[in-house]
């Protein structure tokens, strides 16, 4: 069912996902063995490629795609994918979309490389064809993903994320990306103002109702489906937006105890009862009351656009992220 809603979204963009596929191939390339061998590992693990789509939809919506839009979305892939291997390595990950993670095979110094390969093919992309405008939108965005990875790490520490924070590292790791994705589909098809800002608010919008979504599958999705363990979360000591609700509605005492089981870890979690705490307090409800709230934002941000076909599948994006399963 989901594959299908996805193909269905997928649909107005169809062949230029193609050629995309193509593009981001050949960008791949190198004159260095190892290289073209990890990057043909990377290839065949298949993911759901939602932010060329992304910014592929979003310039259909905005004028139409044009031979910068192939190269934005390469661009966004680019990082993406680089970020997801670095990941990796912090994380000391096994697998990743059910292949063997690349750190597993080649170890943690080729792994570091290859990412820093990545993102550079993504800015040269870019600079070799004067693309300055996307160039901006995108270190930008390297700069905010990296602070709000930095700021989860130190607040993770100290155990004391409140909503606030939660909203603001969610911004900056997830959602900022998912807005350079439209803002850059946007602007590889128009000038128009209204329409690259109206993009870069729906990108943040779906971006924040993506995370929040991923965060409550936590603790309720199944393990095979979501790729990772329920409560993976909660052994790496991270306190998302459910549990942080808990938290502020139970007594000091309940909260005392369930952020000792925290402070234990791998070592004794406690992984069911706070699963349990966070079910017992309306934390899911609650989570997926602001998940929808986001995403009625996103869908609004798309109003100053005539209906399309383009139009149709980014509100019907915004549905999938925020029903998905997986």
């Amino acid at each position: 069912m989901i594959k299908d809603n996805l193909k269905e979204i997928r649909t107005p963009v169809i062949t230029e996902l193609d050629e995309f596929e193509k593009i981001f191939k050949d960008s791949l390339k190198s004159k260095v063995g190892l290289v073209d061998l990890v990057t043909k590992f990377i290839l065949k693990q298949k993911g759901k490629k939602i932010r060329p789509l992304l910014v592929l939809l979003s310039a259909q919506l905005s004028g139409g795609v044009t031979r910068r839009s192939y190269r934005g979305a390469s661009l966004v892939e680019l990082l993406h994918t680089a970020t997801l291997v670095h990941d990796d390595v912090v994380d000391g990950a096994e697998k990743r979309r059910g292949f063997p993670s690349i750190n597993a095979i080649w170890k943690n110094k080729i792994s570091v490389l290859m990412g820093d390969y990545l993102l550079s093919r993504g800015l040269l992309l870019a600079v070799e064809a004067d693309d300055f405008d996307f160039l901006k939108v995108i270190t930008s965005t390297v700069k905010r993903m990296s602070e709000g990875e930095l700021l989860q790490i130190g607040k993770t520490r100290r155990l004391n994320i409140d909503e606030e924070t939660y909203f603001r590292i969610i911004s900056d790791k997830t959602a900022s990306l998912l807005s350079t994705c439209c803002e850059i589909g946007a602007l590889s098809a128009s000038n128009n103002l209204k329409y690259i800002v109206a993009m870069r608010e729906y990108g943040e919008n779906l971006g924040m109702a993506f995370q929040i979504r991923d965060d409550i599958l936590d603790y309720v999705g199944k393990s095979k489906l979501i790729g990772k363990p329920l409560g993976a979360d909660i052994k790496d000591k991270k306190i998302t937006l459910p549990l942080i609700h808990a938290l502020s509605i139970a007594n000091k005492s309940e909260a005392k105890e369930i952020i000792g089981y925290l402070k234990n870890g791998n070592k004794n979690p406690k992984v069911n009862e706070i699963i349990e705490f966070v079910k017992g307090r309306n934390g899911i409800e609650y989570s997926l009351k602001i998940a929808e709230g986001f995403a009625l934002k996103a869908k609004a941000s798309l109003n100053v656009f005539p209906d399309s076909a383009s139009k149709t599948s980014l509100n019907n994006l915004v549905n999938f992220v925020v029903n998905r399963s997986n």
